[in-house]
């Protein structure tokens, strides 16, 4: 009597989820705009025909620590152009306005700055936006464009006179650009170069840079905005109560562009930098979770949609691998560590970016793990009253929850 083998074993629970999170990846590495490249970067633009002329405005609170060095390099920005700067004091406490009047006594450039004091925040606006909106209020009708730059960024000499050129030669609205974040300790090599990997993946560059696509962002430490385009769009005003004040302009303007646009532009920086150090888990857990839970919409349903994609992207993989003595199926181990190899290898250019060594990109299930965390943190905190705290200032209370 013939003998048959026995049927073969049909797929388990583990092989189906792994084969999902196989096809997550694909569409993300193909098809999500080419966001894990790192491909956008500012270059050096040919120099416009005319030099149009500049304001910078720098918000700052409690700064002291870093504005000499910010302040210094916008000071000493060699642009050729008519350029000068407004520091906008935001009730700081540690006298970031009095060290910011002495790095400019101390500067051949210090004729460039004037210190500026926010009156008092009304209802509706949050700190940063109101202390932008005060600079702007001193701007005269010469200016045709406004820079925003942080009060912890370090610019390069010739920062300006590129994001000016990339403007006037591509008719950009606004040019931003992700400067490069500190990236020295153990935490901040794990975590940030993935923290700018998941930006560009919730908002891919090629897709913001595109005049068609509907995708904007940009990064609020360095942007420059044309002048018409900001009044075009009725100022800060329109944005007063945003968290998340620099996606939301970049929305704004372009949804507004006009025909002759060509939009707005978003790049990493690669020697502008932040000088703000993150003193360890703890400081970067608070700079995710001020914001994390309003990016999305302040929605119980998204925050769970999220989680779960999270976990089938990038917990999914790896787990099915390590997990392989206990569920004994060897497809899904397999296609576990191919789907983990190909998001290892996603995140190497940026920590080529960051100049980290290559083994951290074999953690980055462990980066999104903590993410995740923290943006459960995030929702706990806008539940408990307590969304968008910034230097003692509880930002959420002046918006409105979605």
């Amino acid at each position: 009597m013939a003998q048959f083998g026995k049927p073969p074993a049909l797929p388990t629970p583990v092989f189906w989820i792994v084969l999902l999170s196989a096809a997550i990846w694909v569409y993300l590495l193909l098809f999500r705009g080419g966001f894990w490249r790192c491909a956008e970067r500012l270059g050096n633009p040919p120099a416009p025909a005319n030099w149009p002329a500049v304001t910078a405005i720098v918000p700052a609170r409690d700064e002291a620590d870093v504005i000499e060095e910010a302040l210094s390099s916008l000071l000493e920005q060699n642009y050729a152009g008519d350029f000068s700067v407004f520091l906008v004091d935001d009730h700081s406490r540690d006298g970031t306005a009095d060290l910011a009047r002495k790095t400019a006594a101390q500067s051949p450039q210090g004729g460039r700055l004037s210190v500026l004091q926010a009156p008092a925040l009304p209802e509706g606006w949050t700190g940063k936006l109101w202390a932008l909106e005060q600079g702007l209020r001193r701007i005269d009708g010469r200016s045709s464009y406004v820079w925003f730059s942080d009060a912890d960024i370090s610019q390069p000499p010739d920062a300006l006179t590129r994001l000016v050129a990339k403007a006037e030669n591509e008719r950009r609205d606004l040019v931003s650009l992700m400067v490069a974040l500190r990236c020295e300790g153990f935490w901040e090599r794990l975590l940030i170069p993935p923290f700018i990997y998941f930006f560009q993946k919730l908002y891919p560059f090629a897709w913001v840079n595109d005049p068609n696509r509907r995708t904007a962002a940009a990064a609020g430490g360095c942007v420059l905005i044309r002048q018409e385009a900001l009044i075009r769009i009725g100022g800060l005003a329109a944005l007063s109560d945003a968290l998340i004040d620099d996606c939301s302009l970049a929305a704004k303007v372009k949804e507004d562009r006009q025909a002759n646009s060509g939009g707005i532009w978003l790049g990493l920086a690669e020697r502008a930098r932040s000088i703000r150090p993150y003193a360890g888990l703890g400081s970067i857990w608070t700079m995710v979770a001020r914001t994390a839970y309003t990016q999305l919409a302040n929605s119980p349903a998204v925050l769970l949609g999220t989680l779960i994609g999270m976990v089938l992207t990038y917990l999914a993989p790896p787990l099915a691998l390590l997990s392989y003595p206990w569920h004994l199926n060897t497809e899904a181990a397999v296609l576990g560590g191919l789907v983990w190899t190909a998001m290892t290898v996603s995140l190497l250019p940026v920590l080529r970016l960051y100049g980290q060594s290559p083994w951290l990109a074999a953690l980055l299930p462990l980066a999104a793990a903590l993410y995740s965390a923290m943006t459960v943190d995030s929702a706990r905190r806008h539940w408990q009253g307590a969304g968008g705290n910034w230097k003692g200032r509880i930002q959420a209370r002046n918006q409105n929850s979605g």
